[in-house]
């Protein structure tokens, strides 16, 4: 794996997995790099990366848009809860999940990833959220009004979930490998 990305080394890295024994779950709001940062944490441990919204929709068959769509937000949330749940319960520790923006504010879901998980809140300030949401047309909260009101709206009404994460890394503008630095002390620390 190449390690230039980060400024810990192979062995560093190689100590850390060894005393990780549950999975990671990445939590925050939509936009903040859980998927981009999880692919990239996965890789460095040598761990599986699970998207949690593409399991939901393998489950679902069906898009997380079409099921807003056609079903409404309550059964997406309770379709995510279950998803995270068998996600957390299937075999290994040895993953990185990443998972949508809403989940860990579901109690239940909330509940479940801090007894059996390490939860990292990835954080932003809202003009990166409004950015990085710009780049892709999936996202159907942002469908309902202006998406720099509702980013702020979700960010302030989500932050007394995200803030139960024991472990908060700030997710901005800089290099990949410095917020990978960050999530990998936090973990270390966290242990």
């Amino acid at each position: 794996m190449d390690h230039r990305h980060t400024t810990y080394s192979a062995e560093q890295i190689d100590a850390l997995k060894q005393r990780i024994a549950r999975p990671i779950v990445l939590v925050g709001m939509m936009g903040v790099g859980k998927s981009s940062l999880g692919k990239r944490l996965a890789g460095l441990l040598d761990f599986d990366f699970i998207d949690a919204d593409d399991e939901i929709e393998t489950a679902a068959r069906m898009s997380i848009q079409e099921m807003f769509d056609v079903h409404g937000e309550a059964y997406f949330r309770d379709g995510e809860r279950r998803v995270i749940a068998r996600l957390l319960e299937d075999g290994g520790d040895a993953k990185v999940i990443a998972t949508g923006g809403g989940a860990f504010c579901n109690e239940e879901t909330r509940r479940v990833i801090l007894k059996q998980a390490i939860a990292i809140w990835l954080d932003s300030d809202v003009d990166t959220l409004v950015e990085r949401t710009s780049r892709k047309g999936n996202r159907p909260l942002l469908k309902q009004g202006d998406p720099r009101e509702i980013l702020t709206r979700l960010r302030d009404e989500r932050r007394p979930a995200y803030e139960q994460a024991p472990i908060h890394v700030m997710s901005g503008n800089s290099p990949h490998g410095q917020t990978l630095d960050k999530v990998l002390k936090g973990i270390e620390e966290w242990l």
